[in-house]
């Protein structure tokens, strides 16, 4: 008896939690298509084949949603795996690389989610504050990285660390690779030189 109600409630967890996901996608397409500001949880609610209490049930608010589709951005990137590899390279120019690897894979896993929450800072302040707080976390793990190689490198460590995090800027990968056709092999390449030259000397 009891292993049958834990089946029944394993199934129902199964279920509400594959409903979540499709809502998440739904609310990603719709924020990619139409901008995250006009897309109503009615729209989402759509989109997703589920009732507008429904989205309200599994998430509460858009912005919720909006924090699922980034966690689930990050781990599909490997994002935070990716970078303690690169930090367990004993070579710093190995380390270096990694950097631009790691911000290549993360902007070529979805692009489409950068631009979303780029298009949602001017949100409400809740909003913000949760963008804000996924920005830090982002720029946490870029300025490690930089760290890690602060012995070998020819300019102070906040420039460096700086420069690093303006190729992040989100019209730098646009440009290049969405806008004139680079493929993401050539812009890891083209910014791995680059950080070497600007921040080793090299």
């Amino acid at each position: 008896m009891n292993a049958d109600v834990k089946t029944g409630s394993s199934y129902r967890q199964e279920q509400a939690l594959q409903t979540r996901l499709r809502i998440a996608d739904a609310a990603q397409a719709l924020f990619a298509r139409d901008g995250y500001s006009v897309t109503s949880i009615d729209a989402i609610a759509r989109e997703a084949g589920v009732g507008t209490r429904t989205v309200y049930a599994a998430y509460g608010a858009k912005r919720e949603i909006l924090n699922v589709i980034c966690e689930r951005w990050l781990e599909r990137a490997r994002a935070r795996e990716l970078a303690r590899e690169i930090l367990e390279e004993p070579d710093a120019r190995a380390r270096v690389a990694g950097a631009a690897h790691w911000l290549t894979v993360l902007y070529s896993t979805d692009f489409d989610v950068v631009r979303i929450l780029d298009g949602a800072m001017d949100e409400d302040a809740e909003t913000q504050a949760l963008l804000r707080s996924k920005l830090r976390g982002r720029n946490r793990v870029m300025d490690s990285l930089i760290a890690s190689v602060e012995s070998t490198l020819s300019v102070p460590l906040a420039e460096a660390q700086a420069v690093y995090r303006a190729f992040a800027a989100t019209g730098v990968y646009q440009e290049l690779v969405v806008n004139s056709g680079w493929t993401s092999a050539r812009f890891e390449e083209w910014l791995a030189a680059t950080l070497e030259t600007q921040l080793l000397g090299s």
